[in-house]
């Protein structure tokens, strides 16, 4: 697995200065733009392509910071991608039994045409949900620094490292559902996109 952070030079740490990545990304472009190494024979043009799209790819993970949090799990855990997990933590119970009754309405509205309450009801669960994603998000960038120090300090991290993957399945679930809620509206993503990241 290709280590992002090693492109940029930089430790595995969650806190990165957003700026000088973004510098660093439009020198590093500059450097493997393969326009500028036309001259090349056909290997060295091809090894220049694949270093170009290697660092698209690192800034893509590094630069928004829940992105970054499921690449250093997945780098933590030598996953090629965070599909690739095993043994994948299920969003939290407490999340799945408050589920059930928001599960139960969307059952209801695939059965039949959504009334104005029921939609409004939907909508209004979405907007919860959507509100409780958020609070996830930021939970998980707040913990970021604590990431950081226990790499400083040669500390066990293995707790926080499932902490993190433990929030990460309660905003993937939480995003299925979201998802889930705004198809049953019969509305489309993009009106609605506060809840979305990316």
């Amino acid at each position: 697995m290709d280590d992002y952070f090693a492109v940029f030079e930089l430790p595995r740490k969650l806190t990165v200065d957003g700026e000088a990545l973004r510098r660093r990304f439009y020198e590093l472009s500059r450097v493997h733009h393969p326009d500028f190494h036309q001259a090349a024979d056909d290997e060295a043009q091809a090894a220049t392509l694949a270093r170009s799209a290697l660092v698209n790819r690192a800034y893509r993970a590094l630069r928004d910071p829940i992105a970054r949090v499921e690449y250093l799990i997945a780098l933590e855990e030598g996953r090629d991608t965070r599909e690739g997990a095993t043994g994948r933590p299920k969003a939290p119970r407490d999340l799945l039994e408050e589920m059930l009754e928001v599960q139960e309405a969307l059952e209801e509205a695939r059965a039949g045409e959504l009334d104005g309450p029921a939609r409004e009801r939907l909508r209004g669960e979405r907007e919860r949900l959507a509100a409780r994603r958020q609070a996830e998000e930021d939970a998980l960038v707040g913990r970021a620094a604590e990431w950081d120090a226990a790499l400083d300090a040669g500390g066990d991290r293995q707790a926080l490292l499932t902490w993190f993957k433990e929030r990460l399945a309660a905003r993937a679930y939480l995003r299925t559902v979201i998802d889930d809620l705004s198809e049953a509206l019969g509305e489309d993503q993009a009106q609605h996109v506060s809840h979305r990241r990316h």
